[in-house]
């Protein structure tokens, strides 16, 4: 800790030491002005509640304990100011405060304690395990947080390294079967180990695992085995056993005969569970042909390990003498073993079969026979005693166990303890007892927009009675029920058969789930059926097939509507759209007058009385009015072809007024008002008036000037001038309106 002055104005670096006891001086700040005015404030980080100033003197302390490993310094500003006018006097002072560090953490082990394995026989040396301890003090600064590392318990069979803390095999091939578990403790302390440092521990469980360096030992090299001449072929005679020191698989062996003279008599297994060998007799004995035999029998381990091989061999040897006894032999059974059949559900007290025994001695002795009654499938049959007749004492069930496994014994009238066996196999024949049914249960689902004689889902059965009694399988709908209207089976004639639909499209809303009942039929005689009823699903689904959505879109059930509401309410919306239909029909079928009045010359005839005044009176009526008011505005004229009509003087021959054929001409204006587009699209009428044939005063029309306005004297033309000269100025008003 600084005692220094520190000087206004100027960066300070002060160091702390964390732990002391409060209140400590820190540092002393002073300006150079000496006034009483002079006031000193500190400012930054801990001000005013770990670090203090005296606003006299400058002096500076600190009120708490501080902890490096919370925070490792602070900073600091102190400033003189003016006591009335709290105005700076001199640039603030920064104090940087670190905060020393002391030895106030132990090490710890975060992840402790370890449980690891080595095997056993590891070289010495061999790396087990790292652990590591983390010191929170500071690395920096002397030793506080440098760790060393050592072993408190579990010499002088592991060591460690002090600084980077791997533990390893302080022995050279440890032996597991010596000992298999140890307990480690290790120990890391700080201040490089010295004196007066802290120090945390933790422990590690170390286990050695098993490596095959054991061989297997026989315990004695000479065994002996009584085996009388009676004992049946294939049974077991004895039991041998090598031991082997080693654990799991490293100690499994097998079990041979390598020689001797009974090896064509005898044979040897191994027990996988007990690891021991089993001698079983291959051919049966006889004590007048040979009385002893002799085996040479081997126990070596199946898996080895070839580091070891050194160890070896991972075998051994033993001999056994098997001694034949002379015995009574018991009755001698015609066949080494029976077959028997019969039927499932036969009635108890139904004959199996028979089986025969001889006494092979020349006494010739009766024979008894009897059923071991070992399991319980021995208790599903009986056996007369002098006949050797087996009969059934329960119900078969050919489903449940088709094969049944019993034991007969026969033994001398006069000697019952002398026995000899036989096994007998029992075959249960099937009964057509079990119908069939479906192989699983089906989700059937058919689309909104299913088509006719659409396969929806093809299904199988299947039967608990053999092939014989069960495929092949026949479909075909409950005939309890009326015909289906929405779906129909097929026989696919392999065993399966496939629903189709019989209508076209669903409707969820509608109805939402069919149940169709299948009968299953059997080719059994007689034959069994059995009737499952499938339930269909209408879902929504998509164009190539695929399953939208299954669930109904009730919303007008929602509304709490009956079906006979919905139906009452769509008939009167027929009945009006009928109605509407029926009225806009007579509407357009009633004809409108030609004339509706006098006032309306859009759509209709313009009348007039007005002779006129000759072809200059354009005053009479107004000659836009026959036009369509929407070809005015768009300034579609309507170009007329005049007709080719020759200008005749005052004085025409007859023979030239008879080529005037005035229906063609008006025939002509017709078709050429049908073709023009300009028209008005209403009805108009276009009127035409004939002079007459052979008039003496020749033709007055104004047809080939109708753009020279003249006057012109129709007097001559008597009782004709006045229709003619109307047509005349009113073809004449048409074609200058046109034009222009």
């Amino acid at each position: 800790m600084s005692s220094e002055m520190s000087e206004m104005g100027k960066e300070n670096a002060i160091l702390i030491r964390q732990g002391v006891k409060q209140p400590v001086f820190i540092e002393n700040v002073k300006t150079k002005d000496f006034s009483s005015k002079i006031k000193y404030i500190l400012t930054g980080e801990g001000a005013g509640t770990i670090f203090i100033i005296d606003d006299t003197t400058g002096d500076i302390h600190s009120t708490k304990s501080l902890d490096r490993e919370q925070k490792t310094h602070y900073v600091l500003h102190a400033q003189a100011i003016d006591r009335r006018t709290n105005k700076p006097l001199e640039p603030e002072s920064e104090f940087i405060i670190k905060v020393q560090d002391i030895n106030d953490n132990a090490p710890k082990f975060t992840d402790g304690p370890y449980i690891v394995t080595v095997p056993e026989m590891s070289e010495m040396g061999t790396s087990v395990l790292q652990v590591t301890a983390t010191d929170a003090d500071d690395p920096t600064y002397g030793n506080s947080a440098r760790v060393v590392y050592s072993i408190l318990q579990g010499q002088p069979y592991f060591s460690v390294d002090p600084k980077t803390g791997v533990i390893r095999t302080a022995l050279h091939n440890m032996d597991r079967e010596a000992r298999e578990h140890y307990s480690v403790v290790v120990q890391a302390k700080d201040m490089a180990g010295q004196v007066g440092g802290l120090s945390g521990s933790t422990t590690v469980n170390i286990t050695l695992t098993d490596v095959n360096d054991n061989p297997p030992r026989f315990p004695q090299k000479h065994y002996q085995l009584y085996v009388p001449e009676s004992a049946q072929v294939g049974s077991a005679v004895g039991k041998i056993k090598a031991n082997d020191a080693d654990a799991g698989s490293n100690a499994d062996m097998k079990y041979t005969i390598i020689n001797g003279d009974g090896s064509g008599m005898f044979s040897i297994s191994t027990d996988k569970e007990t690891r021991e060998g089993i001698i079983s007799l291959k051919k049966p004995l006889n004590y007048e042909k040979k009385k002893s035999y002799t085996l040479n029998i081997e126990g070596a381990n199946t898996h080895l390990d070839f580091r070891f091989s050194h160890l070896g061999p991972f075998k051994d040897v033993t001999m056994l003498k098997i001694i034949v006894g002379d015995v009574d032999e018991p009755p001698l059974f015609s066949m080494p073993s029976y077959v028997m059949e019969v039927y499932e559900n036969a009635k108890i007290g139904t004959v199996v079969g028979t089986v025969a025994a001889q006494d092979p001695d020349s006494t010739n002795s009766l024979v008894r026979y009897f059923i071991d009654h070992n399991t319980e499938e021995d208790r599903y049959f009986i056996i007369d005693a002098n006949t050797g007749t087996i009969k059934t004492a329960k119900i078969f069930d050919r489903e449940e166990t088709p094969w049944y496994n019993i034991t007969v014994a026969a033994s001398e009238i006069d000697n019952l303890g002398l026995l000899s066996h036989v096994p007998v196999d029992i075959r249960i024949l099937d009964v057509n007892d079990n119908p069939p049914e479906l192989a699983r249960e089906y989700d059937v689902v058919v689309c909104e927009n299913a088509k006719p004689g659409q396969v929806i889902q093809t299904v199988s059965a299947t039967d608990k009675d053999n092939s014989a009694n069960g495929p092949r399988f026949h479909y075909s709908l409950d005939e309890g029920l009326s015909l289906n209207p929405n779906f129909t089976l097929r026989n696919n004639e392999d065993n399966t058969a496939s629903i189709l639909t019989r209508r076209r499209r669903f409707s969820r809303t509608t109805q939402d789930v069919y149940y169709l009942p299948i009968l299953i039929s059997d080719s059994g005689i007689p034959s069994l059926s059995s009737s499952s009823t499938l339930t269909i699903r209408v879902c929504a689904c998509e164009r190539d097939g695929r399953v939208r959505t299954c669930h109904a879109e009730a919303f007008l059930s929602s509304a709490g509507l009956s079906t006979g509401a919905l139906i009452a309410i769509l008939l009167c919306v027929i009945i009006l759209l009928a109605i509407v239909v029926l009225f806009i029909t007579l509407r357009r079928s009633k004809k409108e007058p030609l004339i509706i009045s006098e006032e309306d010359v859009r759509e209709n005839v313009v009348t007039y009385d007005d002779e006129g005044g000759g072809e200059e009176d354009t005053e009479a009526f107004d000659i836009t009015a026959l036009r369509n008011p929407s070809a005015a505005e768009e300034l579609k004229y309507r170009r007329d072809v005049r007709p080719d009509v020759m200008h005749t003087p005052r004085h025409q021959p007859s023979s030239s007024l008879n080529s005037i054929d005035v229906h063609e001409f008006i025939k002509q204006r017709l078709a050429e008002a049908d073709l023009d587009p300009s028209v008005p699209p209403y009805d108009s009428i276009q009127t035409y008036a004939y002079e007459g044939h052979r008039s003496e005063a020749g033709s007055i029309s104004s047809l080939d000037s109708v753009t020279t306005h003249s006057d012109q004297d129709y007097n001559y033309l008597g009782d004709w001038g006045p229709e003619f000269k109307k047509l005349a100025e009113l073809y004449g008003e048409i074609e200058s309106e046109r034009t222009t």
